[in-house]
This record gives C-alpha cells, sequence and structure tokens, in this order.
C-alpha cells in the first residue's frame, strides 16, 4: 500500500488528489497547503484525508512514502530535493524545474538517496499519443518530415513563467515521446503584452539533423481554444485534435512525390490524396495511468514512462528557447 501526500491544492491538486484516492493499492495521506480555504474544500469532500498548512508535517510523517507536487514551477526544485533529501519518493508536475541544472541536481539527489523522481507529463498516457506512437513505431507514416502543433486559448496568464514553459512542455513531451532523434537546435519568438515582461505569445521551432522540423505555437491570448497537432511522413500524415471528444487521431493517406523533369530545370510534384483512417483511442483519464505508473516505480522499480530524463529533456530545450527569445530568435545549438 502506497501511502502519499498531495503537496499543493489549487489547479492540478485536485485532480492529483483524486485519482491517487481512487487507486488500487494507494492511500492519500494527507494534503499540504498554505491557504486554509483551499484546504476546507480538501475536508469537505475527503474527510479520511489529513490537511495542513506546515510542509514540516509531511516530512516528519514516517508513514508518508511519497510526494505528489502541484505548487508554482519556481518552488519546484527546492521542494522536491527537501523531500528527496527526507527519503520521500517524488512525482512532481511539469515542467520539472525552472533550469537544466536543478533538473540534473534532483536526479542526482534521487539517485543519493534512492528515491523514485518522475515528472507529470500527463499527456504521455493519453490514448490518442499512444496510439500515434504505435503508428510511427510501426513505419506506417514512414519517414517523419515534420511536427506542427498549436496550443493556444485565452488565459491563464501565469506570473513566473512564459507560455512556452506554460503550454509547450506538453507538446514537447510529446515529440520526444514520439520521435526518438534528439534536436539539434531550438530558436524561439515571442511577445508580451503585460508590464511583468514574460510573453504570452510565443513560437518555438527546433531542427533536427535528419531535416525534420518542427514547429510549435503556443498563446494565452487567443478567442478560442485549440489543441491541434499534424505530423507529416513522406508516406502518411496524423492529424491529432485533443479537443475532439472520440475523434481524436486520423491517419491520412495523403502525400506527395518529388521529381524533376528531363532538362532538371524544375520540380515536378505528384500528388497522393486516399483514405482517412480513424482508430478507435483508449478514452481513460490518462492522469489515472500516470497515477498507476507513478505507484509501480515505487512498489515494483519499474521505469516510468514519463520519466525524469523526460521532463529534464523539456527543461532543455525550453531554457534554451529562453536564450533565443532574448536573442531575437536567434539558433540555439542543444549540446
Amino acid at each position: 500500500m502506497l501511502k502519499i501526500a498531495v503537496i499543493g491544492y489549487g489547479y492540478w491538486g485536485p485532480n492529483l488528489l483524486r485519482n491517487f484516492y481512487n487507486l488500487d493499492d494507494c492511500t492519500v495521506v494527507a494534503v499540504c497547503d498554505p491557504r486554509p480555504e483551499r484546504l476546507r474544500i480538501v475536508q469537505k469532500n475527503y474527510p479520511a484525508v489529513k490537511t495542513t498548512l506546515n510542509l514540516d508535517d509531511i516530512i516528519k510523517n514516517h508513514d508518508i512514502e511519497a510526494v505528489a507536487i502541484a505548487t508554482p514551477v519556481r518552488t519546484h526544485y527546492e521542494l522536491a530535493k527537501l523531500f528527496l533529501e527526507n527519503g520521500k519518493h517524488v512525482l512532481i508536475e511539469k515542467p520539472m524545474s525552472d533550469s537544466y541544472e536543478k533538473c540534473c541536481d534532483l536526479i542526482h539527489t534521487a539517485d543519493k538517496f534512492k528515491k523514485v523522481l518522475m515528472v507529470d507529463h500527463t499527456f504521455l498516457y493519453t490514448g490518442a499519443v499512444n496510439s500515434m506512437k504505435k503508428f510511427i513505431k510501426e513505419g506506417v507514416l514512414g519517414k517523419i518530415l515534420y511536427f506542427d502543433s498549436t496550443r493556444i486559448n485565452l488565459g491563464l496568464f501565469q506570473s513566473d513563467i512564459n507560455v512556452l514553459w506554460d503550454l509547450a512542455a506538453h507538446d514537447l513531451s510529446i515529440l520526444f515521446h514520439l520521435i526518438e532523434e534528439k534536436p539539434s537546435y531550438v530558436q524561439a519568438i515571442g511577445v508580451s503584452h503585460t508590464d511583468n515582461k514574460i510573453e504570452n505569445i510565443a513560437y518555438m521551432f527546433l531542427h533536427y539533423d535528419s531535416g525534420l522540423i518542427a514547429h510549435l505555437s503556443c498563446s494565452w491570448a487567443s478567442p478560442v481554444k485549440v489543441r491541434y497537432t499534424l505530423i507529416g511522413g513522406d508516406k502518411k500524415m496524423i492529424v491529432y485534435n485533443d479537443i475532439e471528444a472520440t475523434e481524436k487521431v486520423k491517419i491520412y493517406d495523403t502525400g506527395y512525390n518529388v521529381r524533376t523533369d528531363e532538362d532538371k530545370k524544375s520540380l515536378l510534384i505528384d500528388y497522393r490524396v486516399g483514405d482517412v483512417y480513424i482508430p478507435k483511442v483508449d478514452i481513460r483519464e490518462a492522469l489515472a495511468y500516470l497515477a498507476e505508473d507513478f505507484r509501480d516505480a515505487v512498489v515494483s522499480a519499474k521505469k516510468p514512462v514519463s520519466s525524469r530524463e523526460v521532463g529534464m529533456e523539456v527543461v532543455k530545450v525550453l531554457e534554451a528557447s529562453d536564450k533565443s527569445l532574448k536573442n531575437k530568435g536567434s539558433l540555439i545549438k542543444l549540446s
């Protein structure tokens, strides 16, 4: 029986509490949050779960083996390190930390104290993403040529991270899950429409040695909510619309062939438009699978899908994108 505490009961904490509370072989012992009004909600809905304003109550409770951290990004590193050093396994909301160096230190600390460190990239557990991974792995799309995602909505404006750290973190984790090749360069441009100078609209480009290009469009200032990804291969193409209730993934037998004419002075393009295939995907809540994966990582030493290495790679690219933003979209090499 895994005994766990939830740290932070704001936007994401209630989802973590609900899924761990409903998970077999798991008991949510306590929820910690500095706001009494948030804890009153926990007390009303989960009377068996203890609540506390004080982190020390969680640290000193030796029955609690693990914590799920859902707090602002600026607090991730200090909280995760504190709990790891005090013998707790850690699940931490994305992004893992606000710097690559801090991510490396957290991994070192987890190894030192022999504790699980896992990052909550929930989309890696969705039926849609795993369906796409299956088709890509089987070669259905052929050579992957591009990955183009749009993740926009109205709000929530963050006070400590820009829109790429908030929204692109999702698409980066999906991209790295689907494509094994690592990007070589990143560039980003963006704009802030607020006094805090934090970008609320931004675009990221990832360049690969193979010729693959990835483009991520993110905004907190859109009149509509869009969660749309195009993945193009030289055989077939995928449209992934996360807003769709059931038909989230569509595979298009659509493409083109390029050839040159006899005098090699112009290109000739042959287009192909074929059938559309809509696979059935698992619609169970992804966070339920993530909670199971964390439990199994702690209990059975199973490497989680949303591993610490995935979390670290996402932060590495996000940190490099900040450098590009500050240098007017210059290419930043990813070592």
